[in-house]
């Protein structure tokens, strides 16, 4: 059976520079910073007082009152954005088989606020197992998938995909899997993460992975400067419409890349910190562009995990020169977390987005808050720092890793007929 072509016609987005596509496209092609001090909780007892927030975000704006209430923040994202995707893509009963329509979704975390707030209420409480009943529904990781499909009546492959960091493009894989391999016309696909809490600041916080730059919080995410001292959080979800290139011509859609190949490694060495030469991501390239069947001089860009922690930057600068050679200094490389933050599950399919804006408008967006060369880092390798370089973007790779040493890359490039 020969495999189906997979392109990519709609997106959707929200972000912390802003909700919805051409928004999210904006702020990272001027170099924006989406970071500030956190409003949700009052941080005034915590190491890290700030991240890149979702702001003035009223769910009500786009969702029913009574609806917002039964799911959890992250959930929230997943439906706002997947609603611009499936408009983005023109989809309609019309004009697809609900049954080969699919929702494959990632997320890290999941329901951590409604947990939270559920675990608090009944420690404070009497005993009493007093839980709301949307409790669970609200918190687990694959509820976002089920509410999609639920919303659109999408009958086909629904499942959630979870490895930390690396989730959304892993679903995104998968959805390009399912398409190539014929078991579905289509799939929503991408990630969302909503943990800005308690929980979630004081966990990072005492693993000792967050920024604690609160004197300068707007260019505390600095991938690749010397004086990175780690990551910031950040939420939002982002998503993609995968489809059979034959579905889309079918039905007239407007297409705006392919997906040509995805790889999925671990490291096999430390739950949190990567391999200290960058072996996991040096073989997950390898097997992107393997299965993509291009060659290393094919690529032009790469969205860079590029966390902002002094270890992670490093190895995976490694790992690009092993893989890419000579050509590693023909290449742009950018990380967009510096403007994001890092979206932990959705970060892979909003850094996905930004690598098919970079292909459609030959534009790469940079890296920002560049101060200080780090020695470390070999200084012939354009970062893209601070400002956003025009041009030719023929095919893209998006690199992501997860604690527990996952690692998953997907390769975008131009659509040609």
């Amino acid at each position: 059976m020969a495999l189906k072509r997979v392109v990519v016609t709609g997106l959707g987005a929200i972000t912390p520079l802003g909700k919805s596509v051409p928004e999210y496209w904006d702020g990272l092609s001027r170099g924006e910073s989406g970071c500030d001090f956190i409003q949700q909780l009052d941080v005034s007892k915590f190491k890290t007082k700030f991240a890149c927030e979702v702001k003035d975000f009223d769910p009500t704006a786009y969702l029913d009152r009574k609806e917002a209430r039964k799911i959890d923040r992250y959930c929230q994202f997943a439906l706002i954005a997947s609603d611009e995707a499936v408009k983005d893509a023109g989809i309609s009963k019309e004009n697809v088989n609900p049954d080969r329509v699919g929702v494959i979704f990632a997320s890290g975390i999941g329901g951590l606020i409604t947990f939270q707030e559920e675990v608090t209420n009944f420690a404070l409480g009497d005993g009493t197992p007093r839980f709301n009943p949307f409790f669970i529904p609200k918190m687990i990781l694959d509820i976002a998938a089920g509410q999609i499909s639920m919303r659109h009546g999408f009958r086909g492959p629904n499942f959630a995909v979870v490895s930390a960091c690396a989730s959304s493009t892993n679903a995104i894989i998968d959805a390009f899997d399912n398409i190539r391999l014929n078991k579905a016309d289509i799939v929503i696909t991408g990630g969302s993460e909503a943990v800005i809490s308690a929980a979630g600041v004081g966990g990072f916080n005492a693993m000792k992975a967050l920024s604690e730059r609160n004197d300068d919080p707007k260019t505390a995410s600095r991938p690749f400067d010397k004086e990175r001292d780690g990551f910031v959080m950040g939420e939002g979800a982002g998503v993609l419409i995968l489809e059979s290139l034959e579905h889309a011509l079918a039905r007239g859609a407007k297409i705006y890349c392919e997906i040509a190949g995805g790889g999925a490694t671990a490291d096999a060495h430390h739950i949190t910190a990567p391999h200290p030469e960058g072996l996991g991501a040096k073989n997950v390239m390898h097997a992107a562009l393997q299965d993509a069947g291009m060659q290393p001089s094919d690529i032009d860009y790469i969205n860079v995990h590029g966390t902002s922690t002094p270890l992670g930057d490093i190895a995976e600068t490694k790992a690009i020169l092993s893989v890419f050679g000579e050509h590693a200094y023909n290449l742009n490389i950018s990380s967009t977390k510096s403007m994001t933050g890092h979206c932990l599950g959705a970060a892979g399919a909003l850094e996905a987005l930004a690598c098919i804006m970079a292909v459609t408008k030959d534009v790469v967006p940079p890296t920002i808050n560049h101060f200080t060369d780090d020695p470390e880092l070999d200084p012939k390798l354009n970062f893209t720092f601070n400002e956003a370089q025009h041009r030719t973007v023929n095919a893209a790779l998006s690199n992501t890793f997860g604690f527990g040493g996952h690692n998953a890359s997907v390769v975008i490039k131009k659509y040609k007929a």
